[in-house]
């Protein structure tokens, strides 16, 4: 009896030890699993961060931060990257009225997320009674009889309606706003008005009572445009073109010596068309055909892409040749500018054939590696450079894509202003200049404007690329995306890096801190060049890889800043 016990004893004790060791194991499997949680949470919280500059899930770029705020802001409430876009175009025409507003013309590239690419361009065309003798006043193309009749609206109106998810006056409150309560003068728009200052009529809407220009940092209200666009917004584009605006607008045309009537206006047509595409490496880039300026980039990017160029094309020892060999594609690329024109009024068979990777081989078989030539051996036609515009990209969580440029073509346009309507004037009839020896009624201008959207299927990568400045539009996205592609720089990288201009002479312009060693090298191998002041090949971009943070960049020449969410 007495042993019994004492082995009953013996296993209590045994059976709490194994008891004890089992809640201690426990314990510490429950711990290691909580700590498991616990790095995991920080990773899945990690991946969901996004670094500075950029987004989770959609950004817009424009040309400064309060109309990509507003633009961003039309995305969150539920809006299309159309509705987005549109918004932000209305702000810019406030923020920066010397580079666009409802007095130009804009064309959309708009990729849906099923891949389908659509092209809406409601460029300005030639009033019907323009001056027959216009293209011989080139010399200045400022003035009433420049202004070609306005499409701004009518694209904003058709996209719209194929894309729209918001009303189209919420569309635009918020610059309605913004106009009767004023914006500041930027750093930017004061600039252009110093440069500019006693040159256009437009520029009384920056003036003080006393006849003095505003300063930066001095509010200007727009209290005209401002009725203007709510009169828009109440009754839609048609106000514009046949309403009480339209009948204004005509009437201040007309009393400064114009010819636009109200025919021009009603007569206005949108034209919606398939996107034109050339293939670069991966990528499929799309873009508007003429008479936008598409095709000038791809002629320059295939002509570049037959180089096979990399990273170290730009090490010390390669990096002149591949920067002659890039000013040599932007030579031939002004001689064959001749061949954008508006297909209603001219074949597009040689533009078509510009885009042709064979044509861009023959081409590079005339490029030299050691000597440039005079400009007859490009077929150069001295051509006017213009310098305004602006343009906006779009990028919704879902992979909607909106590039759009918009324009009243040189900084402030023709410089008329519609005192009735606050509406400032295209002087866009002066892109025929150097281009063409005949003009038709209803003919759209060539144009330098590109908003383009490249897309990688084996990336799952989206880039909705475009710029401003005119004429140097080709410059600022033709280095921007070799920069991108090809040579291993970051999107930031890409559009800030310094670029080398080759104006309508042939004649090479550098941007400042270009590097002086290739600036000499360029001028030992013969090409010539001059100053420029003024640089506004401004890119504004928006890129996504599938599953990863939208990295937007707004271009630092034009002071813009993005906004997303």
């Amino acid at each position: 009896m007495y042993v019994s016990v004492c082995q009953i004893a013996g296993m209590s004790r045994r059976r709490k030890d194994r008891l004890r060791k089992t809640v201690c194991f426990s314990v510490i499997f429950i711990f290691l699993i909580l700590i498991l949680i616990l790095i995991c949470t920080v990773r899945l919280l990690k991946q969901d961060e996004c670094e500075a500059g950029m987004f989770r899930k959609a950004a817009v770029a424009t040309d400064s931060l309060t109309c990509s705020t507003i633009g961003r802001d039309i995305l969150h409430s539920g809006g299309s990257t159309v509705d987005a876009a549109i918004a932000a175009l209305i702000c810019t025409s406030v923020i920066n009225p010397q580079s666009m507003g409802l007095g130009g013309g804009v064309i959309f590239t708009i990729r849906e997320k099923n891949g389908t690419v659509k092209i809406i361009n409601a460029r300005e065309t030639t009033p019907k009674n323009f001056k027959a003798d216009l293209l011989s006043r080139c010399s200045d193309t400022s003035g009433v009889h420049w202004v070609g009749v306005p499409g701004e609206l009518r694209g904003y109106e058709y996209a719209h309606r194929l894309y729209g998810r918001l009303s189209w006056k919420r569309l635009f409150e918020p610059t309605i706003r913004l106009a009767r309560d004023g914006v500041k003068l930027s750093t930017l728009l004061s600039q252009y008005l110093s440069v500019f200052k006693g040159h256009h009529t437009a520029l009384s809407l920056f003036m003080h009572p006393d006849g003095t220009l505003l300063k930066e940092g001095d509010t200007v209200k727009f209290e005209k445009l401002a009725n203007t666009l709510e009169k828009i917004a109440n009754r839609g584009a048609e106000e514009f073109y046949s309403g009480d605006v339209a009948q204004a607008l005509v009437r201040d045309i007309q009393a400064a010596g114009g010819t636009l009537t109200l025919e021009d206006l009603k007569s206005f047509k949108v034209t919606e068309s398939v996107a034109w595409n050339v293939s670069l490496n991966e990528y499929k880039m799309f873009f508007p055909p003429p008479p936008a300026g598409g095709a000038i980039l791809s002629f320059i990017l295939n002509i570049m892409q037959g180089y096979k160029m990399n990273p170290s094309s730009i090490h010390d020892d390669t990096r002149v040749l591949a920067y002659h060999r890039y000013v040599e594609a932007c030579k031939f690329a002004n001689g064959v500018k001749q061949f954008i024109k508006d297909p209603k009024f001219s074949s597009d068979k040689e533009a078509l054939a510009l885009i042709k990777m064979e044509f861009a081989d023959r081409v590079r078989a005339m490029i030299s590696n050691n000597i440039t030539h005079d400009t007859e051996y490009y077929s150069v036609t001295p051509q006017t450079d213009t310098q305004g515009t602006t343009h906006i990209s779009v990028l919704d969580e879902y992979g909607n894509a909106v590039s759009v440029t918009s324009t009243i073509n040189s900084i402030f346009g023709s410089g008329v202003l519609s005192s009735s309507t606050g509406i400032i004037l295209n002087n866009e009839l002066a892109d025929f200049c150097g281009r063409t020896k005949r003009i038709h009624p209803g003919e759209q201008p060539p144009s330098s404007m590109a908003p383009v959207i490249l897309y990688s299927q084996s990336n799952k990568h989206t880039l909705v690329i475009g710029a401003s400045g005119g004429s140097m539009i080709t410059t600022g996205m033709a280095m921007a995306l070799i920069n991108y592609l090809w040579l291993g720089k970051t999107l930031n990288e890409s559009i800030a890096s310094p670029v080398v201009y080759v104006n309508g002479k042939n004649e090479l312009q550098f941007e400042k801190k270009f590097d002086e060693h290739v600036i000499e090298a360029l001028r030992a191998l013969g090409h010539t060049d001059t100053l420029r002041d003024y640089f506004f090949n401004a890119v504004n971009a928006v890129s996504k890889h599938e599953g990863e943070c939208v990295n937007a960049v707004s271009d630092d020449r034009k002071m813009g800043e993005p906004a997303g969410y």
